[in-house]
């Protein structure tokens, strides 16, 4: 099964820096979801400060950011530490959640074809129900577009 436009996302539950995450422990406001192929390379890191720098922002809002991949908990805690991010980090290793947002993707590096994250961004409304989605974007100028649209629901 996987996530669709306008239908409650299935509670799930994951280790994450600050302790675990439980869906269900939203109810009440926005969040934002985003995956993010690996921590501490270059489009993943921008993206993680850009989230950061305008962190307060989307508190203002009513809203609560998320960054998951696949990254190990000790990865999480380094990548947190060393950018002074104020959001917590989900740990995915077994792709659980990967699945049921379908962000898993065949990609090409370098020139080889390698299964990883696409980056991608969901929206859930206070209810847990998802409102947007945003796929395969690109670093510049997502952080902006995710902060209008969470200040316009």
């Amino acid at each position: 099964m996987t996530v669709s436009l306008n239908k409650a996302i299935p509670d799930f539950q994951a280790p994450a820096t600050g302790g675990d995450f439980r869906l269900a422990d939203q109810r009440g406001k926005t969040t934002v979801l985003y995956f993010y192929p690996k921590d501490n390379t270059p489009g993943c890191t921008t993206e993680a400060m850009n989230f950061r720098d305008q962190y307060d922002d989307f508190e203002k809002a009513g809203a609560a950011v998320y960054g998951i991949s696949r990254d190990s908990m000790k990865s999480h805690e380094n990548f947190k530490a060393k950018l002074e991010l104020p959001f917590e980090l989900i740990s995915d290793a077994d792709e659980a959640i990967c699945q049921l947002f379908d962000v898993i993707k065949m990609k090409k590096m370098y020139g080889k074809d390698v299964r990883g994250i696409e980056r991608s961004t969901f929206i859930l409304d206070a209810k847990g129900v998802l409102r947007h989605e945003m796929r395969g974007i690109k670093v510049p100028n997502h952080v902006d577009e995710v902060l209008e649209i969470v200040k316009g629901m």
